[in-house]
């Protein structure tokens, strides 16, 4: 009787573990039917993080320094701009962009360029905000020390306080790059197919969530190379540091 018992308990694991590698097959054969949509909207997501990223980095200096002007118009502007964008929903900023601005200004712009607008405004002036912060951790005598040697003002800020401030504010620029990675997939709201929304797309067309779970994988690669990229430069600007001290 116990050789039937354990006859039938093994066969039973044989057919359990039969189910578990035909479900296996059946689910890589589905992510290989899904995957290219997927990078399709990967294409995107990168294309929106890259705009975003090669234009709101300068923009947010020329308003980091214009918050700390002299001359109030224009340090009551950069404030301003950055109070607006920082203390109201990027989601919000999207639809202003695309809906507002074309019905009072009569210029039509399509869904993806609204997003990549929005997007680099949006940064820049968070952006702004870290790169003030760096610039005010310099320390005032060097400003001092400068204006002993005869620099002008200009000449202190690009050849003294910047190369520090790039040290100073790489960890939290970084950061902001990641967290921007995942913004994209706020740009679904205007109907722009990106990563996020190309796997909803298939979750409601299949039913299965398998669709998910790869997009989770992509974002944590992009993630993961940002991460990696970021070490890197925060060794080289260490090494650059050490060997100036």
């Amino acid at each position: 009787m116990d050789i039937i018992v354990n006859l039938l308990h093994s066969l039973a694991d044989t057919l359990s573990l039969s189910n578990l590698l035909h479900s296996l097959a059946n689910s890589l054969d589905y992510a290989e039917i899904i995957l290219p949509s997927l990078l399709k909207g990967t294409v995107m997501t990168i294309k929106v993080f890259f705009i975003t990223l090669i234009f709101s980095i300068p923009l947010g200096l020329p308003l980091a320094l214009g918050s700390e002007s002299r001359l109030w118009p224009i340090r009551c502007f950069c404030r301003f701009y950055v109070f607006i964008f920082r203390g109201t929903p990027l989601m919000l900023q999207l639809f202003f962009v695309y809906f507002i601005v074309p019905i009072y200004t009569g210029l039509m712009i399509d869904a993806v360029t609204s997003a990549m607008v929005t997007f680099v405004l949006n940064y820049a002036a968070y952006l702004s905000e870290i790169y003030r912060g760096g610039i005010k951790s310099i320390d005032r005598g060097q400003y001092e020390a400068a204006a002993c040697l005869g620099l002008s003002r200009p000449q202190t800020i690009l050849g003294i306080v910047l190369p520090q401030m790039v040290r100073v504010v790489l960890p939290a620029v970084s950061n902001e790059m990641i967290t921007l990675v995942k913004d994209t997939s706020l740009v679904y709201a205007l109907g722009v197919t990106e990563l996020l929304k190309a796997a909803r797309a298939a979750v409601n067309r299949d039913g299965k969530l398998m669709a998910y779970l790869l997009a989770a994988v992509i974002y944590l690669i992009l993630t993961f190379g940002l991460t990696k990229l970021q070490n890197y430069l925060e060794r080289r600007f260490s090494k650059h540091e050490q060997r100036s001290e």
